[in-house]
């Protein structure tokens, strides 16, 4: 049985056309996700597997888009961790008793990843069994640099200073709770490839404010933990890596696809992370707020700079707005697959 056409791009297989899917299309501006939203929280719909299948589900029904990203939050893992979390509207996730020292690392639990969240594996083996086969499904993770910025913070930071300070003036302490990280990252991705998902996108959405040797000595060392124990699993392994082109080389270690934003073209982006790389990007998903011409010109611009490379994925650069129109985004995808068909 041939697999799907997002798996077949990510091991830069022939495909009969582009694949798109977007970040966090599982939602925001779908009106039967706003539906279900003014009915329960964030954290509830991820926790039940009925709602969090459905949602799932739903941009590849409305969309047409290639593959379904599990409707999940990054701060999941925690659950398992013995971290109690919440989702502040507007304001994002909030840790009321931060890691910040030895003994807060140490109280730290890695569990088995069944035990820690259960609800996710039901919702992946519902999804399996739903899904058409040709759409891939597609689990994530948060980075443990990314995840440690959330630990140690309590909160959402512009600076990420306390983080940094602990990863430049405690380099013991900083190792430690990097290395429970990957261990329970690691764990989480290779439960749900286990349950069914056939591709996992690692986040690391705030390693691009690190200097290129504090990212490789600090950081890039933890990330291959958590790459390397997902090799044996033969899943495609994407590293979602936004904010500083400088890193992409390094950050483009240890996966099969690195997912670039629109501060870097593809061109440059394939220059620094090799040719031997799959690539997912880049339009800007503020483009997606404006007039349609204008999104199909710079739509068609992105396929144009891939075109005759093997394994692109088109995707945005980030996550869709609140404020996108549903109908921008179905005519994105039928613009890419139109242009891109063999």
């Amino acid at each position: 049985m041939t697999a799907p056409l997002l798996v077949r791009a990510c091991r830069r297989e022939p495909v009969e056309r582009t694949p798109v899917w977007f970040m966090r299309q599982a939602g925001r501006c779908l009106a039967d996700y706003r539906e279900l939203r003014e009915r329960y929280g964030i954290l509830e719909m991820a926790r039940t597997p009925e709602l969090c299948a459905r949602v799932t589900a739903m941009p590849v029904d409305q969309l047409g888009v290639d593959a379904a990203v599990l409707y999940a939050d990054i701060m999941l893992p925690l659950d398992g961790m013995g971290v109690p979390f919440r989702i502040e509207p507007e304001v994002g996730p909030i840790i009321d008793r931060p890691v910040r020292s030895t003994r807060d690392i140490a109280r730290l639990r890695v569990i088995d990843a069944d035990d820690a969240t259960p609800y996710l594996f039901e919702t992946i083996r519902a999804l399996r069994r739903s899904l058409p086969h040709d759409v891939a499904l597609i689990g994530f993770a948060g980075a443990p640099f990314t995840l440690a910025s959330y630990l140690i913070a309590g909160m959402p930071t512009r600076d990420h200073a306390q983080a940094k300070a602990m990863l430049i003036g405690h380099p013991d302490v900083w190792d430690r709770l990097m290395r429970t990280l990957a261990e329970v990252v690691a764990r989480y991705l290779v439960a749900q490839i286990q349950a069914g998902v056939d591709v996992v996108q690692l986040f690391d959405s705030w390693a691009g404010i690190l200097s290129p040797d504090d990212y490789e000595r600090s950081v890039l060392p933890h990330t291959l933990r958590v790459f390397e124990a997902l090799s044996a699993t033969g899943a495609a392994r994407i590293h979602f890596f936004t904010g500083n082109p400088e890193l992409l080389s390094l950050a483009a270690r240890g996966c099969d696809v690195v997912s670039v934003d629109w501060r870097v073209s593809l061109a440059d982006a394939w220059t620094r992370i090799g040719a031997d790389r799959a690539i997912q990007g880049n339009l800007d998903p503020v483009t997606c707020l404006a007039p349609f011409d204008v999104v199909a010109e710079r739509s068609r611009v992105i396929v144009e700079q891939a075109r005759g490379r093997p394994g692109h994925i088109f995707n945005l650069g980030h996550g869709v707005l609140p404020g996108t129109d549903p109908d921008t985004l179905r005519r994105v995808v039928a613009l890419v697959h139109e242009a891109t068909a063999a």
